[in-house]
Formats: structure tokens, C-alpha cells, sequence
């Protein structure tokens, strides 16, 4: 049912604590990965395996989280994006628990596109990179094994490296990543219009002190 609303009253939605530690997390990584630290370098592969587990623990969330964080209060619906379009330009309202259809479709393909990132990442990132792998002591194993290893056979390994860095996961890892980019600015730019649509404090409800909670 639709409803059309006249004069906005708006009420500050708060998210569940999980949700701020997930949504925040992934944007501090994301940003650190993106400005921060150098790609391809150990801090970079380690913060990829930190948004694996934050994206992996929301996900989580969606399954067995509060009734508004999970996937059923926020269905991936084309059609009722379309409606929700139709909706804004006859300057019409309905109000949603969760995400409203567009921020929804939006939300997916996030979590698809960083899904993408981390899963292509993974796979170019050295064995020795694994959180469950101890780099120097494998290094101090090596070196007893091998001390004869020489500096050719390093370039070598090194171009190895190179020519796979080359192939198409890393195509399709930097492609990801740059839709990443445009998702954001679209995310950013919906938010500040539904904002001044609606009068609903969308930043402020998914801001973690809870000041936002207030009604005005």
C-alpha cells in the first residue's frame, strides 16, 4: 500500500551494533586499501582477508540477525525498484522499515562487488600471505633447507609472481574494484537525496554513538 505523506515528521531509524562494527569496518578498510597501503603489499592482502571477515560476519547477520538487518526486510527486487522510482517522481512516500528497493539493489551489489574483490585478491595473494601461515618462521625454515638459494632463482620466482599478477584475475580484480568506486559515489549521492526527499537521518542512523536516537 502506498502512502503519500504531505508534511515529514521524520524519526531517526538506529541500527544494531553489528551492523555499525561491519559497515564502518568495511569503510575504514576500503579506504586504507584504496589510499593508504600499497597494493599488492602484505598490509594490503591482510586487510583484504579483514573485509573477507567483516563482509562474512554481516552476511551472518542477515541470516540470523534482528528481523530489520536481515536479507527478508530487504529483498533484491527489481520490479519494486521500479515502483520506488515511479514513487519519487510522482513525489510519493511509503515508508520502509529497512532499506527502501533502491538502497537495496544498492546494498547487493556491494556485498556482490566486494565479494568479487576479495575472492580475486585471495586467489593472487602469495600461500606465505595466509593468516594461518607464520612468514618468517617459514623464512627461517627455508633458509635451513635452502641455503644455497640464489639471488637468479628469486628473480625468477619473482617474474613467476609477475606473469600471474598479469593474468586475468587481476583484470577481473581491478575492474571490481574501480565498480567498487562507482557504487560508492552512487550509494553516497542516493543517501543525501533520499535524505532531502524524505527527512529521514539516514547518516545519523547508522552514525555508532547514540546521540543519533534522538527525535526531532
Amino acid at each position: 500500500m502506498t502512502v503519500t505523506t504531505t508534511e515529514a515528521s521524520p524519526t531517526v531509524r538506529r541500527w544494531d551494533p553489528l551492523v555499525h562494527i561491519t559497515h564502518w569496518g568495511i569503510v575504514v578498510m576500503v579506504i586504507a586499501n584504496a589510499l593508504v597501503v600499497e597494493e599488492g603489499s602484505s598490509p594490503h592482502i591482510w586487510i583484504g582477508y579483514g573485509l573477507a571477515a567483516l563482509l562474512a560476519l554481516r552476511l551472518l547477520w542477515g541470516v540470523i540477525g534482528p528481523p530489520v538487518a536481515r536479507f527478508s526486510a530487504f529483498p533484491p527486487s527489481p520490479p519494486r525498484a521500479l515502483a520506488h522510482i515511479r514513487e519519487i517522481a510522482d513525489g510519493q512516500r511509503t515508508p520502509h522499515a529497512s532499506h527502501n528497493p533502491l538502497g537495496a539493489l544498492m546494498v547487493y551489489a556491494i556485498w556482490s562487488c566486494l565479494a568479487v574483490i576479495i575472492a580475486t585478491g585471495i586467489a593472487m595473494a602469495p600461500p606465505s600471505a595466509a593468516p594461518w601461515t607464520n612468514l618468517e618462521s617459514k623464512e627461517r625454515t627455508e633458509a635451513v633447507k635452502h641455503p644455497s638459494a640464489s639471488p637468479a632463482a628469486d628473480e625468477s620466482e619473482g617474474g613467476q609472481a609477475g606473469e600471474r599478477e598479469e593474468g586475468p584475475l587481476t583484470e577481473v580484480h581491478e575492474v571490481a574494484v574501480n565498480l567498487l568506486y562507482l557504487l560508492i559515489a552512487l550509494h553516497l549521492a542516493g543517501v543525501i537525496f533520499e535524505t532531502r526527499r524524505s527527512g529521514r537521518q539516514i547518516v545519523t542512523a547508522m552514525l555508532p554513538w547514540p546521540a543519533g536516537s534522538r527525535r526531532e
